[in-house]
């Protein structure tokens, strides 16, 4: 009798327990509620002020260990409320960050008299190893800046607060100077999956023939271009590049966008000067606002609390998350149902991955950046994890997308009876593509008209195009020079000092078929 008397007070004391876990449960939600229902009214600090207090609330709650995986929401409502703010802002919009001269206003801003604005752009010259001098035009630049776009760069240091880590310690192993971190801006406002209207993709704005001249692999799931890591690495191999043929950092600056083709050009029609502002007239009319609107980031970010600006709330810090290896492939939406991460979370984090799945492919390290609350989980539960997705793959009712490696270009020569669309079936590519890789503006073709084309459909032919291979069947005849290849040399770098000459003429003229055939001493014919 007393033993059940016994059990039956275990039963009701644990019955109690597990009702008060749901009340508090519940109490915790009912107030996340409430707070973030009064976000709208307030401003960016009264929003801050009660994301922490949020926080806190829940830090401050003990959690049963069994329910860690369930008991995530409450956080994961602050990540999704935070990232819709983000993803509805003006930065995921096209923005044109580079003002022409036309788009420039004469701001009168008291706080700014040009003497000051002077005095403040010969101190960050004397601290760079850029050439920041003053001249009206950069001035025009910074008071539009400062006038026009005070939101947006609100918005871009919080963006900065994740991403100018992850760029500092590549600029800092490249031994390349910090401030080459607001290049980003410039090119992308920091947005990982931005992309040109010729196909310049990422932070760092990469073609696809240069992203692969730097190891940025594209396939149709993941764009390494987009991978923050990855294309910042590749970002600082190709400035270490410029800085070496030119040997000036506002030189590397207008050849990253223009190309060293263009700055030589622009040297030469100066009389030889290599002083950026001097030849500046020469260079392409988008360039030639491209290195002001650099200097005039450098100034608006160095003295933001100066000019009252400051960040809003970030979304996450990079040092709050971590990065884990794969062993088998995993959609965002499996993370999401088994770790409660947020799948906005997944693709700020992840932006690579175009189709919010990551592969897993042999010979291929892919990765996922997680929260590291996350990683925490993944790591303890790795194999159940793994047995979720099977299960959930097994009632997958349509097969995923077939894994297809972007193939290098061809050539397409427009023959009678083309069409963009006819074009784009035979090759596995959207019409939308084909007019971005070679800047068409309508859908009219020209019998004749050479195309590029990235095919994506395994065995695609081009019986009507001029491939690499077909284009190696003959030798161009005539003069050539020769050129001995010296330490740290490679065809892209080679092919630069040269007019029209490319990394593919290199290896077709001397029989080059990987880059790491190139040895110091070897004689190479320049045609």
């Amino acid at each position: 009798m007393k033993l059940r008397i016994a059990l039956i007070g275990c039963v009701l004391l644990f019955s109690s327990e597990i009702i008060a876990q749901k009340e508090a449960d519940k109490t915790i939600t009912d107030s996340l509620k409430t707070r973030f229902s009064e976000l709208k009214e307030n401003t960016v600090n009264d929003t801050i002020k009660n994301l922490q207090e949020a926080n806190l609330a829940i830090n401050d709650t003990v959690l049963p260990e069994t329910n860690q995986l369930k008991n995530h929401k409450e956080i994961t409502l602050i990540d999704s409320l935070w990232l819709q703010e983000m993803y509805s802002s003006p930065l995921y919009d096209t923005i044109q960050y580079v003002l022409t001269e036309e788009l420039l206003e004469d701001v009168v801003l008291p706080e700014l008299p040009t003497e000051l604005l002077k005095e403040r752009l010969a101190h960050l010259d004397s601290n760079t190893p850029f050439n920041v001098e003053y001249n009206a035009s950069l001035e025009r630049i910074i008071k539009s800046y400062l006038k026009n776009r005070r939101q947006t760069f609100a918005k871009l240091m919080a963006r900065a607060q994740y991403y100018f880590p992850l760029f500092e310690a590549e600029l800092d192993r490249y031994d390349i100077p910090m401030e080459m971190k607001y290049l980003a801006i410039v090119e992308s406002a920091l947005k990982p999956r931005a992309k040109s209207r010729v196909g310049a993709t990422g932070l760092w704005q990469f073609m696809y023939q240069t992203g692969k001249q730097f190891k940025l692999d594209v396939s149709s799931y993941v764009d390494d271009r987009q991978d923050p890591l990855k294309a910042t690495k590749a970002a600082c191999e190709y400035l270490a590049a410029l800085y070496k043929m030119f040997g000036d950092w506002d030189l590397a600056l207008a050849a990253y966008n223009s190309g060293p083709g263009n700055v030589n050009k622009a040297i030469r029609r100066s009389g030889g000067s290599k002083n950026y502002w001097n030849m500046r007239n020469y260079l392409p009319r988008e360039t030639a606002g491209y290195v002001p609107a650099f200097y005039a980031t450098l100034y608006i970010f160095e003295y933001a609390e100066e000019h009252g600006l400051k960040p809003e709330k970030e979304v996450i810090n990079l040092f709050e998350t971590d990065t884990i290896h794969l062993k088998q492939q995993i959609t965002f939406e499996q993370l999401n149902k088994y770790l409660d991460v947020d799948i906005e979370m997944l693709q700020f984090l992840n932006p690579q991955y175009k189709l919010d799945i990551i592969p897993h492919v042999k010979g291929r390290d892919y990765y996922v950046r997680l929260p590291l609350y996350n990683i925490g989980q993944f790591a303890s539960n790795e194999k159940e994890l793994y047995a979720f997705v099977d299960e959930e793959e097994k009632k997958r009712e349509q097969t995923l997308p077939q894994y297809i490696e972007q193939n290098d270009r061809i050539r397409y020569r427009v023959v009678s009876g083309d069409y963009l669309g006819k074009i784009a079936n035979r090759y596995g590519v959207s019409v939308s593509s084909i007019k971005r890789w070679n800047g068409l503006r309508s859908n009219r073709l020209k019998v004749g008209q050479r195309l590029t084309i990235y095919p994506r459909k395994s065995g695609a032919t081009a019986s009507t195009s001029t491939t690499k291979k077909s284009s190696t069947t003959s030798k161009p005849k005539g003069s050539f020079k020769t050129y001995t290849v010296q330490k740290g040399d490679s065809l892209w770098l080679i092919s630069q000092k040269y007019s029209n000459v490319s990394v593919q003429n290199l290896k077709e003229w001397n029989d080059i078929w990987s880059a790491k055939s190139l040895k110091p001493g070897m004689k190479l014919k320049i045609y």
